[in-house]
C-alpha cells in the first residue's frame, strides 16, 4: 500500500483509572478526528460481575479474559490501515490492575506468575501505542464520575481499592518510555460538557500528534 492509503499514526490509546472518563474521551476525540474506536469490553464481560461479587474467586479468570481481549484488538490494529484509538491499554492489566490483585491476597503467586509470563509472550509480539494519553484524576474526581454513571457492578468497590490503583498509575506512567505520552489532568476538566474544555483537549492531542505524521 502506499503512504497516502496507509496513516502513519495506527494506535492511540487512552489509560486511566476506573472512572477516569476514558470512554467519554475515546469517543470524542474518535469523532473530532475521524478515528474507529476499539472501547473496552465491560458489558459483554462474563467475568466483570462475579469479579466485583468475589474478587478472589475470579480475580485470575478476570485478567486473563482482558489480556486476550486487548491483545486481540492490538493485532487487528496493527494489521489494518486505519487510525484506531482504544480504550485502555494492554499494559494496564499488567503493571496496574493484575499486580494490586496480588498485593492485596486476591491473586495467588502462582496464577500471578502464570498471568504475568503470558503477558510478556503476548507483548513482545505487538508495538506499544503511537500515542498514549494518560488521564490523570484524583480519588474524589473518580468517585464523582463512577456514583454519575451508576454501574451496579461498581457499587461494592472501596476507597482503598482505587487509592491502591491510583498509585499503581502513577508509578507506571512515571516510569512509561514505551513511546509518546500525553498526560492530561482531568480534575479541573470537564471535556464531557464543556466544549472549550475538549476544544483544549484537541488541541494538546493535536499538537502531539503533529510530531508522529
Amino acid at each position: 500500500m502506499s503512504d497516502e492509503t496507509t496513516p502513519k499514526v495506527k494506535h492511540i490509546a487512552i489509560a486511566g483509572n476506573i472512572g477516569a472518563g476514558k470512554t467519554t474521551l475515546t469517543t470524542k476525540l474518535a469523532r473530532q478526528f475521524g478515528w474507529e474506536v476499539h472501547y473496552e469490553d465491560t458489558d459483554d464481560n462474563p467475568y466483570l460481575s462475579d469479579f466485583y461479587q468475589d474478587m478472589k474467586r475470579w480475580a485470575f479468570n478476570l485478567q486473563i479474559y482482558f489480556l486476550n481481549s486487548r491483545y486481540q484488538q492490538v493485532l487487528k490494529i496493527q494489521g489494518g490501515d486505519k487510525t484506531i484509538i482504544q480504550d485502555r491499554t494492554i499494559y494496564e492489566d499488567a503493571f496496574i490492575f493484575a499486580p494490586n490483585l496480588h498485593d492485596m491476597g486476591l491473586m495467588s503467586t502462582r496464577d500471578f506468575n502464570n498471568y504475568f509470563d503470558l503477558f510478556k509472550t503476548m507483548s513482545s509480539q505487538v508495538n506499544p501505542p503511537d500515542l498514549l494519553i494518560y488521564l490523570r484524576a484524583s480519588i474524589s474526581t473518580l468517585v464523582s464520575h463512577i456514583q454519575r454513571r451508576g454501574r451496579d457492578y461498581e457499587g461494592n468497590m472501596s476507597l482503598d481499592y482505587l487509592k491502591r490503583l491510583n498509585e499503581r498509575y502513577e508509578n507506571w506512567i512515571e516510569g512509561y518510555t514505551e513511546g509518546k505520552l500525553l498526560i492530561l489532568d482531568i480534575n479541573d476538566l470537564d471535556f464531557e460538557g464543556n466544549p472549550e474544555h475538549l476544544g483544549f483537549v484537541v488541541n494538546q492531542v493535536s499538537r502531539e500528534l503533529h510530531g508522529l505524521f
